[in-house]
């Protein structure tokens, strides 16, 4: 029956919310009984313990319940990049013109490799600031050059894993050109 066409008022009936409440809790219980809470980046099972004793009682671990919003939003203690940057006296600047210059990688089958690394070879060699490598410069700019696919791959490499340009060069290489 539609809502709309009710004429009485809903009556509250102890013999029929006595059972709902009781279905309610028993359905709480089932829930939370094969829940998984997802915690600070590790998977936490609720664990229950059947008690020495002649009662049959179940004790849980406590654990914070979180918000759908909470369990959503990112993780702010992110793994830091894949590439180790030395600290360096001197501060890189990486102007967004010169950004621009550099060669963009999509990870798409028909792209050449080699000439991107020459191309960014090329654009990095014409700017070295005063006292920084070529190869910090390199690192640096590396990831700017990516675009769609490829630097997806960039950041699901493992952190800390490249700490100089040939290691850098090495795993680009072997992702896009793997030996046959």
């Amino acid at each position: 029956m539609p809502r709309s066409s009710r004429t009485g008022e809903l009556t509250f009936d102890p013999e029929i919310e006595k059972p709902a409440q009781r279905l309610r809790w028993e359905t709480k219980q089932q829930t939370e009984e094969a829940s998984t809470y997802y915690k600070d980046g590790k998977d936490i099972t609720l664990e229950f313990e059947e008690s020495s004793g002649e009662s049959e009682e179940e004790v849980m671990t406590i654990i914070p319940e979180r918000s759908i919003k909470d369990m959503t939003s990112p993780n702010l203690n992110q793994q830091p990049l894949c590439i180790v940057y030395l600290d360096l006296e001197v501060n890189i600047e990486l102007k967004s013109g010169w950004i621009h210059l550099l060669p963009t990688f999509c990870g798409l089958a028909g792209e050449d490799l080699h000439k991107h690394l020459k191309e960014f070879h090329v654009v990095c060699s014409g700017m070295q600031p005063q006292g920084i490598t070529e190869e910090q410069v390199k690192l640096r700019a590396f990831p700017f050059s990516f675009a769609e696919q490829a630097k997806d791959w960039l950041y699901f490499l493992s952190s800390a894993s490249i700490t100089t340009w040939n290691d850098l060069k090495r795993q680009f290489l072997k992702k896009y050109f793997p030996a046959s």
